[in-house]
């Protein structure tokens, strides 16, 4: 009797499954079809991305709010025309005409409501008479502009630039309009994890399923975001990188389990239809189960309450969603046309590991078993080592100065410090008010105070009409990303201003984008442990439930909070202390973005669950049926490593490609995610987590009675075949062919 005769896989997954591969057009067809009418309706009702964000609470917000209220003519946003005289000075008639032209078109564009020039404010104009700027001052702010109203500005530079004048634009109108694209790096990912693919299976048939269901995903998931940037707040800058990023990722991880299995069905000898019904109710399983620890990871960033992170959690745990969904939904039809095709068009030489006891992983189990001790206490060293940097952390935000030089506000950037520092790049604006008006002489003891207040390097009053606000326009010595700008925000905000407005009805309130940056990494940090806790919790309870073991989700999470350490200590080393950057191709050193650990962190915490899973369910399966503790942990390392091994390479190389990115914040990205993924996956669950399981013994696996009644059962192996027939759950075939 086959095989395919004896076991019929049964549950509604499986007969989906089935029916899916016994009628594969007409599902392929209704996604089509689903795709087409989600497009469709996002084109039609779906709203852009945003380039802003704002920090519900914070005093930088406030400070917006009453800038809004007091002076209704600045509340918009603006953008700033910086001039450089190329020969010579501005004085000269020839250059100032070019500038008084370019500003009175300035004037004309799109919702631009005034123009501070810089005969207005002498300020405005370097102290070698060089360079100039004019502040173009918009109606509304950036997020409200939709960046196609920004390019008649682009075209105005562009357009100005001559041999005695150099034109350049920044300021927030032309960060919101300026959205970077992608330069192509995850296609060098998709190239390398077609060559792991290729080794692991030897099939070209196999090795491009993966890839087709994981670009349908990312697809899908660009497709389907203009309906969520209806309710939540959709950076542009960050979003569609981090979108790709893990749509590649996972989306090849999670076919490749399946796809592994399903040819493991069918060298058992299985027809098409039983071989995709036991994958897509085995693998598929676990699959759901590794989604859903990475969803609720990422869909914790709502807990930060701060609307452009919940809406990077809405979109990464979105693109994790439909991954899963097409995994389930869409890959058992593919696999219905592949049918048997998935063992042919094979490459000579690859593919035929036999899964033997003899085989590479086994005796990389066996050599881990032989000295626990030694392996436990060099990964401990190694994660130790690797974290240590994590105590010089500094958080806060990439300015423009970290922007290619491609980019209009890079170069504005530049030219500005060029002339008036690097504190104009990030002046911080100190809003007061008081119903009762300001005594003068109280107001101008302030201001000639504030002049000589260390790492100031001038102050502009701008008082209201009524005289009850006034905005002063303090320009620090230093950068936005310099840490002693962060102190002057502190002693501005603690110790100077409340020696002003103590015992009166006067509010003061400091803002600006270098403010609202500082408030942001506050905001994180103090919202971080309750993240942090959450999401480790949901973790343990969910590996206790699956594993009906004490030992192992508290030896889980703590070891991937080794792998956090260890991620956090790299990237430090590498973007703020500026290791390997000449290798590495990135430019400049400075603080780590405030929202990466975050980020890193819930991501880590879902996909090093997965590892967890699709490492030790074979543990388990095995101790369940009888086999000792040392021995399941020797057949879930020699069964399991060469799948875990072959995704975490796959995901380490689509994270790191991006690299190649020419914004530091996704640089940044990138890297901690890639290095994460590289250090969880070959350094904790292929030699910490069976040293550990190997020293504890039976230990690891003990479980109170009274809690295992209580706790249900889920079962995210599916329905096993008998254990003669049942070849390891994600596990290499045990045949050759």
């Amino acid at each position: 009797m086959s095989p395919s005769s004896r076991h019929k896989p049964q549950g509604p997954l499986a007969r989906w499954a089935r029916f899916a591969a016994r009628n594969p057009w007409k599902v392929i067809s209704g996604w089509v079809v689903l795709i087409a009418l989600i497009a469709v309706l996002s084109n039609t009702v779906g709203a852009s991305f945003q380039s802003a964000f704002t920090l519900p609470g914070s005093e930088s917000q406030t400070a917006i709010q009453l800038l809004e209220e007091k002076f209704p003519e600045a509340a918009g946003d603006t953008a700033t025309l910086v001039f450089e005289a190329r020969n010579g000075s501005l004085t000269d008639p020839a250059v100032q005409s070019e500038i008084e032209a370019v500003i009175a078109q300035a004037s004309g564009l799109p919702h631009v409501g005034g123009v501070i020039t810089p005969e207005m404010n002498p300020l405005q104009v370097s102290a070698d008479g060089t360079i100039s700027y004019a502040v173009l001052r918009y109606s509304e702010q950036a997020m409200s502009i939709a960046p196609e109203d920004v390019t008649p500005l682009f075209d105005l530079v562009d357009a100005s630039n001559s041999d005695l004048l150099r034109v350049e634009a920044g300021g927030q109108i032309v960060s919101a309009g300026e959205v970077p694209e992608l330069g192509g790096s995850e296609i060098i990912g998709i190239v390398i994890a077609m060559i792991i693919m290729l080794v692991m299976f030897g099939s070209v048939v196999a090795m491009g399923l993966p890839i087709i269901t994981a670009l349908i995903g990312v697809g899908l998931t660009v497709v389907s975001l203009p309906l969520f940037a209806n309710t939540f707040v959709l950076n542009d800058s960050i979003t569609p990188a981090f979108v790709s990023m893990m749509g590649l990722g996972v989306g090849i991880d999670y076919a490749l389990f399946i796809v592994n299995r399903y040819r493991d069905n069918l060298l058992h000898g299985m027809d098409v239809e039983d071989a995709v019904g036991v994958a897509i109710n085995t693998a598929g399983r676990s699959v759901g189960f590794a989604g859903t620890t990475v969803a609720i990871g990422l869909l914790g960033l709502a807990l930060i309450r701060i609307p452009f992170v919940t809406g990077l959690g809405i979109a990464g745990s979105l693109v994790v969603i439909i991954s899963v969904i097409i995994a389930l939904g869409l890959m058992p039809a593919i696999l219905g046309v592949a049918g048997k095709s998935i063992l042919k068009y094979r490459v000579p030489g690859l593919g035929r590991g036999d899964g033997s006891r003899d085989s590479i992983w086994f005796r990389w189990g066996r050599t881990i078993q032989a000295k626990p001790g030694l392996f436990l206490l060099v990964s401990l060293i190694l994660m130790g080592a690797l974290a240590t940097p994590i105590l010089d952390m500094r958080l806060g935000l990439s300015d423009a100065g970290y922007n290619p030089e491609t980019m209009y506000s890079r170069r504005s950037h530049d030219l500005m410090e060029q002339g008036f520092g690097p504190g104009a790049n990030g002046p911080l604006l100190v809003i007061v008010e008081s119903d009762s008006g300001f005594d003068q002489e109280e107001t101008m003891g302030m201001f000639m105070q504030l002049q000589q207040l260390d790492g100031v390097a001038e102050v502009l009053p701008m008082p209201n009409e009524e005289g009850t606000a006034a905005i002063l326009q303090i320009t620090p010595t230093t950068g936005p990303q310099d840490e002693a700008t962060e102190n002057l925000i502190h002693t501005l905000r603690d110790d100077f201003l409340p020696t002003f407005t103590e015992g009166t009805d006067i509010h003061a309130y400091v803002g600006g984008a270098t403010a609202a940056n500082v408030d942001l990494t506050s905001q994180i940090s103090d919202r971080m442990p309750i993240f942090y806790a959450v999401v480790i919790g949901l973790s343990v309870v969910l590996l206790l439930i699956v594993f009906k073991s004490v030992f192992v989700p508290i030896k889980a999470a703590l070891s991937t909070l080794l792998s956090v350490g260890a991620t956090f200590g790299a990237v430090v080393a590498v973007f703020q202390w500026g290791w390997l950057t000449d290798i590495l191709g990135i430019a400049g050193t400075g603080p780590v973005e405030s929202f990466l650990p975050m980020i890193l962190f819930g991501v880590l915490f879902g996909l090093s669950m997965d590892y967890e899973v699709f490492l030790l369910s074979r543990v388990h399966e095995e101790h369940v049926h009888g086999t000792n503790a040392k021995d399941a942990m020797l057949d879930g390392v020699g069964y399991s490593g060469k799948v875990v091994a072959a995704a975490g390479a796959i995901m380490t190389a689509v994270f790191l490609s991006f690299i190649l990115e020419d914004m530091r914040m996704i640089q940044m990205l990138g890297f901690g995610l890639g290095f994460a993924i590289l250090i969880d996956a070959f350094v904790v669950r292929l030699m910490l987590v069976p040293a550990i399981m190997t020293l504890v013994g039976e230990r690891g696996w003990w479980m109170p009675g009274w809690l295992d009644r209580i706790l249900p059962n889920i079962n995210v192996e599916g329905e096993s075949l008998p254990i003669d027939d049942q070849p390891a759950t994600l596990a290499p075939s045990t045949s050759s062919d």
